[in-house]
């Protein structure tokens, strides 16, 4: 075992910066999952698509309510083992006990309302774990490592359900979803063995039981009662440039659904493919995206800046869905299936990498869990939104009508991005500086 210095997160840039891809790469394995494996597996077994939408919405719907999650960990926690980590560690363990109740329970594709049961416990408890590991990621990053911190949460993101999607629809299609659901579950509990080890700071237990104390940063910050931190939070989020950023994560949020239930129908219903081969190509795709999100991502956010990339990356967005809405004659064919699912995929990670900085310049580090959800649960109301809207497909006139209402939600987002003033790397809204001014003890750093 290291020395134990070597494993305390405020001491070491790279074991901050590992940790929060491991932890979002633990993340996205419900998400690869219920999101990308199981809509698969209903889709090539006769499901149609109202069915898929209505377990993609159950699946997404706690994603919206993270709000609730945020206020809970502000105000609650047990401080002696940090403010976040007894979080992340009882939210996964409450991820793997529920996935092998699913492994027991073994909902059928004719059981819709099981199945978005579900995908709705299981993405619950991730939701604590994500808000969890958000406000970690708001708490103890630096400045200059948040552009690399962005490309390292939302790339290991896309690198867990990347790998999810592949190999728990290998297993789904070998041996079962009851395969998928313990494969799921062990993966996390590898990921939890590991938080166990970690401090967030110097001097703090590791387990109730253990040794250690309260560390006199968080105890200076840490707000013990419901009004402070609804006051804060909505001082915070009511600023004009908070307000105009919502819309941009709504957009964002919005082709992820619509996208994540188009990928499966046009793959069973225009090229004839079974499960293993949609979840094999969105995988490799997620792959890719992760990758590009941990170089590329991060890179042009630092070399750029995150508006003119996140700019870039909606007009790319507008051009893929102008050009699927143009060829609905040629969607049988593979090429541009395949241009498709890796397009898309591989931009949602970007544009998610390149805007999450602005979203972490915004919030007030007093209520950093409560306001980044917040900012994160839009984005995932977009991506309900977005679902629902796919489920209403065949009475709106059919998949491409689809593409081209993804085309205007970005027109819109890009427009915002044009014009609004967000914050830059080294400036904050004045508003959130006097009330950081204002906490007592030691000073965190924020952009």
């Amino acid at each position: 075992m290291q020395p134990d210095g070597n494993l305390i997160l405020a001491t070491s840039s790279r074991l901050r910066l590992f940790t929060l891809f491991i932890l979002y790469v633990a993340q996205g394995v419900p998400i690869g999952l219920f999101w990308f494996a199981i809509p698969a597996w209903m889709a090539t077994n006769g499901a149609d698509a109202a069915d898929i939408g209505y377990v993609l919405g159950l699946t997404a719907l706690p994603w919206t309510l993270k709000l609730v999650n945020g206020f809970i960990m502000d105000r609650y926690t047990f401080l002696p083992m940090g403010r976040r980590r007894v979080w992340i560690i009882s939210a996964q363990l409450v991820m793997i006990a529920l996935l092998a109740i699913c492994a027991v329970a073994r909902p059928g594709v004719e059981d819709v309302l099981l199945l978005g049961i579900a995908g709705f416990v299981v993405n619950m408890a991730t939701t604590f774990q994500d808000v969890a590991v958000d406000g970690l990621a708001v708490d103890i990053m630096k400045e200059d490592e948040r552009a690399r911190a962005s490309g390292m949460m939302f790339g290991g993101q896309a690198i867990g359900i990347s790998l999810a999607t592949m190999l728990t629809g290998y297993a789904i299609a070998s041996f079962g979803p009851s395969a998928a659901y313990l494969l799921a579950a062990g993966f996390i509990a590898i990921i939890t063995a590991y938080i166990i080890l970690l401090r967030e700071r110097g001097g703090e237990r590791r387990l109730p039981w253990s040794g250690g104390h309260t560390h006199p940063r968080n105890e200076s910050i840490q707000l013990g009662a419901w009004w402070p931190i609804l006051k804060t939070t909505f001082s915070s989020i009511l600023l004009p440039v908070s307000l105009l950023w919502l819309p941009v994560l709504l957009v964002r949020g919005f082709h992820y659904g619509v996208f994540g239930g188009i990928t499966p129908v046009i793959g069973a219903g225009e090229l004839g493919w079974g499960e293993a081969s949609i979840t094999s190509m969105v995988g490799t795709a997620q792959l890719v995206g992760g990758i590009l999100g941990l170089t590329l991502g991060g890179w042009a956010g630092d070399k750029f800046g995150a508006k003119r990339t996140t700019i870039a990356f909606f007009a790319l967005y507008m051009a893929l869905s102008a050009m699927m809405f143009a060829l609905r004659d040629s969607w049988s064919d593979p090429d541009l299936f395949f241009v498709f699912v890796y397009g898309w995929c591989v931009l949602d990670v970007l544009i998610t990498v390149a805007a999450l900085p602005i979203s972490m310049r915004l919030c007030n580090p007093k209520v950093a869990a409560t306001q980044f959800t917040l900012y994160m649960g839009c984005s995932n109301f977009g991506i309900s939104i977005g679902a629902w809207v796919f489920g209403l497909s065949d009475a709106m006139g059919g998949l491409r009508i689809m593409f081209l209402l993804v085309f205007a939600a970005h027109a819109v987002g890009l427009v915002l991005m044009l014009f609004v003033k967000f914050p830059r790397r080294a400036g904050i809204p004045p508003e959130i500086v006097e009330e950081v001014a204002e906490a007592p003890g030691p000073r965190p750093s924020i952009s």
